[in-house]
């Protein structure tokens, strides 16, 4: 409890990560960042999402300082990405998409060269308790060959926290597992985060930003369109439908009706009703009042919400 007590009250210290006016134009013009400014709090799960070819590689990989921006500033954890870049990259872990792994070294071996990298000198009982917390000591001994796809990306994400990072980049952490290992990971991320690691995370898996981040990015063309967390996010764009299944088919919606936000369905045999969810008046009572009035009946309703995936895919749209 202390722990995710310590974490909360981070999340509203000053950002760990800040970026600042970040540009990024290849050589062949393509303008993969446009002015990117972003801050990501400490302590705090942030969901970056956006389409194939957003820039959400591209923006990672300069935080990470493993591609060099074309201007913009990158601070990590108090530590410039550039005048510093030692103590900022220190502070950083990286769990690439690739699964490009020592594929003849042991997890354990490849866990502490990891560490090595960085200049830090060994701990056995931090490499232990990482390869304890995935799953993996059981595994430590074998060869990463042998190891299954979701095994290989849990001794990614060890080789990450080998260095112990306050900071841990997931680029599309669960993508190619199955759904049981998924939420496996799920609650793995959810405990580095209660040990005080910040978690930026990158994904196509619309649920998993809606199951664990605290706050939403979206990025499109180069540009974040809107960061938001995430309760706000879906109270302010989220709509609730009511699907109303008719007791009659109706081959179109009455005249009188047609102020209202109505559709008809399933070829005229459910009649949906969409309003905001945090508005202070649903406009049901009324809705259900003028129905009775055209002597228009029901036999069954039901309300559903918006998903995070709706919101994103009409933000998109809008954008587009």
């Amino acid at each position: 409890m202390a722990a995710v007590m310590q974490a909360d009250s981070r999340a509203t210290a000053e950002p760990i990560v800040s970026v600042r006016g970040l540009t990024k134009t290849y050589a062949n013009g393509f303008s993969a960042l446009k002015g990117v400014d972003l801050e990501i709090r400490r302590g705090e799960i942030f969901a970056l999402l956006g389409p194939n070819g957003a820039g959400k590689t591209t923006l990672i990989s300069i935080i990470c300082g493993i591609v060099n921006a074309s201007s913009g500033s990158v601070v990590a954890d108090g530590f410039d990405n550039v005048r510093e870049f030692r103590g900022a990259r220190a502070r950083i872990g990286l769990v690439p998409q690739e699964l490009h792994t020592d594929a003849f070294e042991t997890v354990s071996a490849t866990c502490n060269f990891s560490r090595g990298l960085f200049g830090f000198k060994p701990n056995p009982g931090h490499v232990e308790q990482v390869l304890k917390d995935l799953s993996l000591w059981d595994k430590r001994n074998d060869r990463i060959m042998t190891l299954s796809g979701g095994m290989k990306r849990r001794v990614l994400i060890a080789k990450a926290l080998a260095h112990e990072p306050s900071i841990l980049f997931l680029d599309e952490p669960t993508a190619g597992v199955d759904v049981e290992l998924r939420h496996d990971m799920w609650n793995v991320v959810r405990r580095l985060r209660e040990r005080g690691v910040t978690i930026i995370l990158t994904t196509h898996y619309i649920e998993e930003a809606e199951e664990m981040a605290d706050r939403v990015g979206v990025i499109l063309k180069g540009e974040i369109i809107l960061v938001e967390d995430k309760a706000t996010l879906m109270q302010k764009l989220g709509k609730r439908e009511l699907a109303l299944h008719l007791n009659e088919t109706l081959a179109a919606l009455p005249a009188a009706l047609s102020d209202l936000s109505l559709e008809l369905q399933e070829e005229g045999r459910v009649l949906v009703y969409r309003f905001d969810a945090g508005g202070e008046a649903t406009g049901i009572s009324r809705l259900l009042n003028r129905l009775g009035g055209e002597g228009i009946g029901f036999h069954d309703l039901k309300t559903s919400e918006s998903t995070l995936e709706e919101i994103f895919v009409s933000l998109v749209r809008e954008r587009a």
